[in-house]
């Protein structure tokens, strides 16, 4: 149900909006229900259904005035956007065709060694600006008994007591992540803490950094780390290297394509220049 504004005449109930009722109107342009309908996805609740549809209305009614107010007060020649509109057809057509081009074409399989090879010919690019740790955080109510275990465990520095802290830490903290188990980098970890990552590396005492906060004892242990300006491991940068071999062969590919047209165009008379 919506109270007129902007000359807003709507007909809901429970959300629902009649089939063909003028919904909003602005100067002598309509809103149909029916146009409406369109913008809003179904199963939503009343609730949800109003809020979008008055969040389509406003930006109608927006887009009316803005148009009504230009074609008033902007001369003829710069009302014409003839041109304008013929390159951003050609433009989405072009980009069009080139994402159903590579989309058919694109090998998107890369494989272990390919990863390595683009890792080891690009070292310089893989040099770490933040530190990297392997960590485990974990938070506990401060009178918490099992407290005094974890942190023997932890000063063992024992590689045979990790899965007890792990089970331990699992099973009685309020929470407890190993941030899955690879690399992560220290603002990660330090966030947790509710600091900065200069501030987690400085305190760490034995490869531990603990703290306390609202009643609750907050420990990280960090097994590994890799301080900031040291060549960063390749697992860490799997999915940046994928990322940048697929982007690299989706250009090889437009600009194959690219060739192969001017080519043809001159081959077959198409393509002149006089």
């Amino acid at each position: 149900m919506f109270c007129a504004t902007l000359a807003v005449s709507c007909e809901f109930f429970s959300g629902v909006i009649h089939d063909g009722k003028v919904v909003a109107k602005v100067g002598s342009h309509k809103l149909y229900s029916t146009d409406l309908e369109k913008y809003i996805p179904s199963g939503l609740s009343p609730e949800d259904s109003v809020r979008l549809a008055m969040q389509y209305i406003n930006s109608w009614a927006s887009d009316q005035l803005y148009m009504d107010v230009a074609r008033r007060e902007l001369g003829k020649q710069d009302q014409d956007v003839t041109d304008e509109l013929e390159d951003y057809r050609r433009s989405l057509l072009k980009y069009r065709y080139e994402q159903a081009y590579v989309n058919q074409r694109l090998d998107t399989v890369i494989t272990a060694s390919q990863i390595e090879d683009y890792f080891e010919s690009h070292k310089d690019q893989f040099v770490l600006r933040v530190p990297l740790v392997k960590a485990r955080f974990m938070s506990f109510s401060k009178d918490s008994p099992v407290v005094s275990e974890i942190r023997k465990k932890i000063s063992s520095h024992k590689s045979a007591e990790l899965p007890g802290l792990d089970s331990l830490a699992f099973s009685s903290a309020l929470r407890y992540t190993d941030f899955g188990g690879g690399w992560t980098d220290a603002v990660t970890v330090a966030m947790e803490f509710g600091t900065d990552y200069m501030t987690l590396i400085s305190g760490m005492k034995d490869g531990c950094y603990e703290a306390e906060s609202g009643g609750e004892v907050q420990i990280a242990l960090i097994t590994d780390l890799l301080k900031a300006g040291q060549e960063g491991p390749m697992e860490y940068y799997n999915e940046k290297i994928k990322d940048i071999i697929l982007s690299t062969r989706k250009q090889q590919l437009l600009s194959s394509l690219e060739k192969d047209l001017m080519a043809r165009a001159r081959a077959d008379d198409s393509f002149v220049i006089y």
